[in-house]
């Protein structure tokens, strides 16, 4: 019978084990990449962004233009009638005309011309100069794309970034529970011993009560951390894309084996390489580009053209026309020249705005970087601390178990000794969680993540 309920134990064992979902980090981060919806936006922009620049480098080609124009006037366009009459006779003698004496009839006429008409023209025109608008345009479209690129590899990092970040929060809360779960293991026994003290007349009933007590403070705390745990899983289920799951497990443990100096890097280069300064120089240097489009509006442009008409009167009786011809053209605004130069000096002025945003956000992405440092700094010492700390509280607890047990030390003092072991491995474990926190912050920053 017993070997039965083993088997029926290590086969429902192996099945709860089975349907839990595991997750290393290196698997969440990449879930959390692929199932982003704002990742995913991005990644659409930069498509987008690439088809201006196919549609900017056109503009190096020559522009072709067809028109066709049809028309029918209620009357004709042009309309002529000359009266008849008598008409000299001419003999070849200028000094006789004026007094001819033979004259001949012209019964008059009338002309109309232009009532139908069909115009086919085909235009061919090859920009030779255009203010350095084309050239500059197709820059812009270029960083554009490169810009777009930028921003999802920042969206990227903040994912990654907010990914890491839920993750060892949520592996703090399963090794807190693990704690909770030791407590609670050691609480057990001691119920155990008092109940049979107290049934044996050893110990009055207020002995019991405080470790009744202690035992629902601890339910109370562990149901808290289990709703905790909850929240946290839905949270990052939801941040790397996936249903929620209570089962849940992730892999990775703390491990704080490496000191900071393992992570230091020097802050200058670290500060080129990061994509919030990748992104102000191209923020800088679009302004520049715009600045030269601004004044390319007002510079003279030139084209060369080929052009061919047909020309189709539609009557009985014309003659139809096709002909073509060959053209150089120059456009100089000149009216736009008095506006321009304010139109200029305004986008002069956003350029020096975007420089000098450029210089105070280098001042604060140091900043930051030193201040990233310093947490990874302070929350190693807080680790050194908390180890010296709880070691101190399992020494405590075992004077105490031995003191009580030899009944020189009171139940109360042993149930707090108990206590302040849970407190203090909880707090190490906050220690070590915040170490990691600051590590995985602190290489994002210096542009290593």
């Amino acid at each position: 019978m017993r070997k039965i309920i083993t088997i029926a134990v290590a086969i429902i064992f192996s099945a709860t084990a089975y349907s839990q979902t595991t997750l290393t980090l290196e698997q969440s981060k990449s879930l959390a990449l692929k199932n982003n919806k704002t990742s995913q936006n991005s990644a659409l922009e930069i498509e987008a962004a690439q088809q201006v620049k196919k549609n900017a480098y056109t503009n190096y080609f020559p522009k072709v233009s067809a028109n066709v124009f049809g028309m029918q006037a209620i009357n004709p366009l042009i309309e002529y009638k000359m009266e008849g009459g008598n008409l000299p006779v001419y003999d070849g003698n200028l000094a006789n005309l004026p007094t001819a004496t033979q004259f001949a009839y012209f019964p008059g006429m009338e002309l109309s011309m232009i009532q139908r008409t069909a115009i086919g023209v085909l235009n061919i025109a090859q920009p030779i100069y255009a203010g350095g608008k084309i050239t500059t345009g197709n820059k812009l479209a270029t960083l554009n794309v490169d810009v777009k690129e930028q921003q999802q590899q920042l969206i990227g990092n903040e994912i990654l970034l907010k990914t890491e970040q839920q993750y060892w929060q949520l592996i703090s809360l399963q090794e807190k529970q693990k704690t909770l779960e030791k407590y609670e293991l050691l609480l057990g026994g001691i119920r155990k011993q008092v109940d049979d003290a107290f049934k044996a007349g050893l110990i009055i009933k207020n002995d019991v009560l405080k470790v009744q007590i202690k035992q629902s403070e601890l339910e109370a705390n562990k149901n808290k951390l289990l709703n905790g745990k909850k929240l946290a899983t839905m949270q990052f289920c939801q941040t790397i894309g996936i249903p929620f799951d209570s089962t849940l497990v992730l892999q990775e443990t703390i491990d704080i084996s490496q000191s900071p100096l393992a992570y230091y890097t020097d802050h200058s280069p670290a500060l080129t390489n990061r994509t919030e300064y990748k992104l102000l120089e191209k923020s800088v240097e679009a302004t520049r580009l715009q600045t030269k489009m601004k004044t390319g509006d007002y510079l003279p442009t030139v084209a060369v053209g080929l052009a061919g008409y047909h020309l189709n009167m539609l009557e009985k009786g014309t003659k139809n026309f096709t002909n073509g011809l060959a053209y150089v053209s120059v456009s100089i605004p000149i009216s736009d020249w008095w506006g321009g130069s304010y139109s200029i000096k305004e986008q002069k002025i956003k350029q020096q705005i975007a420089e000098n945003t450029f210089e105070d956000t280098k001042g604060l992405l140091n900043l930051q970087m030193e201040k990233a440092w310093t947490d990874v700094n302070e929350t190693w010492k807080q680790i050194a601390i908390m180890q010296e700390t709880a070691l101190q509280a399992e020494e405590n607890l075992k004077v105490s178990q031995t003191g009580y047990e030899s009944g020189v030390v009171i139940l109360s003092d042993l149930l707090e000794a108990q206590a302040l072991v849970t407190e203090t491995a909880d707090k190490l474990i906050e220690a070590k969680t915040q170490y990691k926190l600051a590590v995985t912050t602190y290489l994002q920053v210096t542009g290593r993540k």
